[in-house]
């Protein structure tokens, strides 16, 4: 048997081809079985890629129907690389560790290999933080213009460098921005794939949620306060193009994915205020109660409401349409007058899965990229994820501290500093 010698960067494909030459070349060539170097009847090749980055391997041997195969890696720690298998002789391999591996196909209850692949894992270097913005549009709220700060002039290319200096890179300064309601949201990706490795979460973003020191309730649930929750989609490069593109995203399904409360393909449309409709105050926080109109697919339409602590306008200045429109899974609302005066709110935090929900130092805002469902609810296995979406959640208000709006103060890949935080069964 011909030894098949390959050298790869980013992907690779065995055709059939390079199979069916190999088995036609006669002894005269050099090759002699029995040295030890191969076992006869077996396909070698020899792989080269970078750690990080997904390698795409098409075994070129003859699948029999009706015949169970499994692939191997010979690498003992699991949580170095992540294999999934795309077809039954073809998969995805991605390695965070540097190093050599050995991939092998075997007919079931075999331990014979029908395929061998030597792979040498290079080692790259790769930030574990946020690399570039794709696309920022916040919706009605509060923060909206203000984080980040909106200047005349500004457009849409400028507003995402801000939203990059706010939150990409490490963020030593803590900024952040806020998404508004429900539907606004952030797109960033990250110079390397984060991978998805086997039994740990594999990402944290930062929000700003902390919990309530005192609560007029005593029977209240502990973790309360302000917790904003948004909604994480996650996408894998598929196509090596660069950029996140509509067919590549998946929703991460955290704990309040399947509450009955939960809506999803929701869809709400804001309408840009009419700078000559008179306010509305109430004679106290409010001083305009019908400031910008909203309707959505569920029936419902209403005004959101404008405050007397933010007077800047809530649409973001930057959009030139009347209306904005956006999608995705409504949350159940989280919050609860607590004090029975209109004084005291408090907003509950969902167990996990989410953005600003729990407090960045707890295990439970850390996300495993095995929660992510397709469309239909239908658990799905990323070799790892390029780039990630934010939207916020909740489309609540809470008396004077105004509309739930998720705030975001930066991301990063938890494999590359080392924190190890096992998942969720």
């Amino acid at each position: 048997m011909k030894k098949i010698t390959l050298t790869v960067c980013r992907k690779v494909l065995l055709v059939a081809a390079c199979y069916l030459a190999a088995v036609s070349c006669s002894k005269d060539d050099g090759d002699t079985p029995g040295k030890g170097e191969e076992i006869p009847g077996v396909v070698t090749t020899t792989l080269q890629t970078s750690q990080y980055e997904v390698l795409t391997i098409e075994a070129p041997v003859e699948i029999k129907s009706g015949t169970t195969y499994q692939w191997k890696v010979d690498a003992t720690n699991t949580q170095a690389y992540n294999l999934v298998q795309v077809a039954t002789n073809k998969v995805e391999f991605v390695a965070i560790t540097d190093g050599s591996y050995k991939l092998t196909l075997l007919k079931e209850n075999s331990t014979t290999p029908i395929y061998e692949a030597s792979i040498t894992v290079k080692a790259k270097t790769a930030s574990p933080y946020i690399a570039k913005i794709f696309d920022f549009l916040p919706t009605v709220g509060q923060f909206t213009n203000v984080l980040p700060d909106y200047k005349e002039g500004d457009t849409k290319e400028s507003i995402l460098k801000k939203v990059y200096d706010y939150i990409g890179g490490e963020n030593k300064k803590k900024y952040m921005i806020s998404l508004g309601g429900f539907g606004g949201y952030v797109t960033f990706g990250f110079d390397h794939t984060i991978v998805n490795l086997s039994g740990l979460r594999d990402f944290r973003i930062l929000g700003n949620a902390f919990y309530a020191n005192a609560n007029p309730n005593p029977n209240a649930p502990q973790k309360g306060g302000s917790c904003e929750p948004g909604v994480i989609m996650v996408a894998y490069d598929k196509n090596k193009n660069g950029k996140p593109d509509d067919d590549e995203w998946y929703e991460i399904a955290g704990s309040e994915y399947n509450n009955p409360k939960t809506i999803h393909n929701y869809e709400i449309t804001y309408y840009k205020p009419d700078p000559s409709k008179p306010a509305k105050p109430d004679g106290g926080f409010m001083s305009d109660t019908e400031y910008i109109r909203w309707t959505d697919n569920q029936g419902n339409s209403g005004y959101k409401s404008k405050n007397t602590f933010h007077t800047q306008s809530y649409f973001p200045n930057w959009v030139k349409e009347d209306k904005i429109t956006f999608k995705g899974t409504l949350l159940p609302n989280n919050s609860k007058e607590e004090s029975g005066q209109g004084k005291y709110w408090v907003l509950y935090a969902f167990d996990f899965g989410y953005v600003d929900n729990i407090r960045n130092e707890e295990d439970d805002s850390a996300i495993d990229i095995d929660w992510a469902v397709d469309a239909n609810g239908k658990k799905v296995h990323l070799p790892g994820v390029d780039f990630i979406k934010v939207y916020t959640g909740l489309n609540q208000e809470c008396g004077w501290l105004g509309e739930s709006s998720t705030e975001i103060m930066g991301a990063y890949d938890l494999h590359l500093l080392n924190e190890k935080i096992t998942t969720r069964k």
